[in-house]
C-alpha cells in the first residue's frame, strides 16, 4: 500500500515541476503558456481585486499553515510513538536510523509550519484588495497534507496504522516500558550530516523570519495602496529572499533526511522551480513599481540571478 502512496506522491511533485520548467523554456511558442502561469501564480501585491473571478483572498494563505501545523503534528506524533515503540539498539541499525532521522525532518518542518501560522495572522497585514487565483489556493491545501508525507518516507502508513491501533487498544505487542528521556535520546545521536542539515535549515529559518518581518512592517507603516521598497538582511542582494531562504532550509531538510529518497527530491525541486518562477515576477513588479530601485538586486540568488 505505502508503495502506491509513494508512487503517486512522486507522480504528483513531478506533475507540479513540469508546467514551471516548459513555461521557462525559451520557446516563442511557449510564450502563451508562459504567460498564463504567471496569471495564475500572481499572488499578494501583484495581484488586485481586479484580478479575476476566480480568486480568493489573499488572506486565505493563512490556511495552508493552520492545516500544516495539524497534519504535521499528527504526523510527528505518530512517528515519533511508533520510532521509540520499534526500535530495538542492535536490531537493523540502518533502518533504526532512518526512522529517526525522519522523525527529525519532521520536527524541523512543525517549527516552520508553526512560524509561518504565527507570521500570518501576527506579522503580516495584507491588502484588502490581495488575491489569490483559486486553483493556487487548492494546491496549497493539497501540499500541506502531501509535503508531510512525503517527508516521512516508506513509514507514514505504518506508524499511523500503529498508532490507531494502539489508540483502540487492540495493540498486540507486549507493553515497552518507555521513560521520557526514550523520547529524545535517539535525536541526541544523529550524525553529522544531520547536524549539518539543522544548521542549514535554521540559517534559513532565521533570515526568512526576519525578511517577512521586514516586509510586515512595511505593510503596517503604508496606507492600502501604497508600497516601499523593503531593505536590511539579506534584501540588499535579493528581490526575494524570504523564497531563497525557504529554498536554503529544504537544503537543510534533504541533509537531514539523508539524500537517499528521490521523493524527498522532489519536494525540494518543488519548491526550487515554483519559487524561482514567482521571484522573477516579484522582481519585474519592483522594478516597474519603483524608479529607483537598487539594480545591483538580483531576482533571488545573489550574485547569478
Amino acid at each position: 500500500m505505502m508503495l502506491i502512496v509513494v508512487v503517486v506522491l512522486r507522480f504528483l511533485w513531478i506533475a507540479g515541476i513540469l508546467p514551471f520548467v516548459v513555461a521557462s523554456l525559451p520557446i516563442s511558442r511557449l510564450r502563451g503558456f508562459h504567460e498564463m502561469l504567471h496569471k495564475i501564480s500572481k499572488r499578494g501585491k501583484t495581484t488586485s481585486s481586479k484580478s479575476g473571478r476566480f480568486t480568493v483572498p489573499h488572506t486565505y494563505f493563512g490556511h495552508f499553515y493552520v492545516l500544516g501545523v495539524l497534519w504535521t503534528t499528527c504526523l510527528l506524533g505518530s512517528m515519533w510513538y511508533y520510532a521509540c515503540r520499534t526500535t530495538k539498539a542492535g536490531e537493523n541499525p540502518m533502518a533504526n536510523a532512518h526512522l529517526w532521522n525522519t522523525v527529525f525532518v519532521l520536527l524541523l518542518m512543525e517549527t516552520q509550519v508553526i512560524r509561518r501560522l504565527y507570521e500570518s495572522y501576527m506579522v503580516f497585514k495584507s491588502d484588502s484588495s490581495a488575491r489569490l487565483h483559486f486553483l493556487i489556493y487548492v494546491l496549497g491545501l493539497v501540499y500541506y497534507v502531501a509535503e508531510p508525507i512525503s517527508l516521512c518516507g516508506p513509514f507514514a502508513l505504518d506508524a499511523l496504522i500503529y498508532c490507531q491501533s494502539a489508540l483502540k487498544g487492540s495493540q498486540s505487542m507486549p507493553t515497552i516500558e518507555v521513560d521520557v528521556w526514550d523520547y529524545f535520546k535517539p535525536l541526541a545521536k544523529l550524525g553529522w550530516l544531520q547536524s549539518v542539515g539543522a544548521v542549514i535549515f535554521f540559517w534559513g529559518w532565521i533570515h526568512q523570519f526576519r525578511c517577512h518581518k521586514i516586509l510586515g512592517s512595511l505593510r503596517k507603516e503604508t496606507r492600502a495602496n501604497e508600497y516601499f521598497i523593503p531593505r536590511g538582511d539579506w534584501f540588499e542582494v535579493s528581490s526575494c529572499p524570504h523564497y531563497l531562504a525557504e529554498i536554503v532550509m529544504y537544503i537543510g531538510i534533504l541533509l537531514v533526511s539523508g539524500g537517499s529518497d528521490l521523493t524527498v527530491w522532489l519536494v525540494w525541486a518543488v519548491v526550487v522551480v515554483n519559487l524561482v518562477f514567482s521571484a522573477a515576477e516579484t522582481h519585474r513588479w519592483y522594478l516597474q513599481k519603483f524608479e529607483d530601485y537598487p539594480r545591483s538586486r538580483k531576482v533571488i540568488i545573489p550574485l547569478i540571478y
